[in-house]
């Protein structure tokens, strides 16, 4: 993982042009691309989507984000709803026997509650019992995807990560109608897969609620 600190010329996959292009117009480090309008260095000689991409993913890992970033790169995959328990051996990230609510009584009180009020939320839309997956993810569902390399393994189909800096929700991307949803959401930031919100406070309940809604019922998709 890079840190901001990074040179933008040590980010795997980022080429000599592309890093030589954002250096002419003062971006040399990884953190200097936070918050940078996409939209913007896609227009520079030698930054393309490629690039935008490992650059884009480098900041994720740091809890950072390009405005409007590139769109993630369509594969041939498949997903299905359920779980196969066929899992590739790197997939770290798996179901627990650990419960939501005893994870999140161990949070500071104000992560706590939101996370309480986002495990009746998606309890109620789904009609299911949250599930640990890994350490601090609550996912709803399951569905087993296959990318065209042959990784494969299991997920959950919408989700959330109550975050000490952010709070993360998962699986409401991708879907006929997210897009217009997320537009009238109220305060986040969006990434691949998944979307950030520093208070539960700034967005609007209703339209959460809608997105999941609408997520649920929909088909399970790559970039959700």
């Amino acid at each position: 993982m890079s840190d901001l600190n990074s040179l933008i010329g040590d980010i795997p996959g980022v080429g000599r042009p592309a890093a030589r292009a954002l250096a002419e117009v003062g971006l040399t480090t990884l953190g200097s691309l936070a918050g940078a309008d996409w939209n913007r260095l896609a227009q520079l000689h030698g930054v393309g989507p490629a690039a935008g991409r490992r650059l884009q993913a480098a900041l994720e890992g740091s809890g950072e984000s390009l405005q409007n970033p590139p769109a993630p790169q369509v594969r041939t995959a498949t997903f299905t709803r359920g779980a196969t328990r066929r899992t590739a051996s790197d997939n770290t990230t798996r179901a627990t026997d650990t419960t939501p609510e005893r994870f999140l009584q161990g949070l500071e009180e104000r992560r706590r509650r939101e996370g309480e009020e986002l495990l009746r939320l998606y309890t109620e839309v789904t009609g299911e019992h949250g599930v640990m997956w890994g350490p601090s993810m609550i996912g709803f569902g399951q569905y087993h995807y296959v990318y065209a390399t042959g990784h494969e393994g299991d997920s959950f189909r919408v989700g959330f990560s109550p975050r000490k800096s952010e709070l993360s929700l998962y699986g409401i991307q991708g879907a006929p109608r997210s897009a217009e949803l997320l537009d009238r959401l109220g305060k986040h930031r969006r990434g691949v897969g998944c979307v950030w919100v520093r208070k539960l406070e700034d967005v609007d309940a209703d339209v959460l609620r809608e997105l999941v809604t609408h997520a649920w019922r929909s088909e399970p998709a790559s970039d959700r």
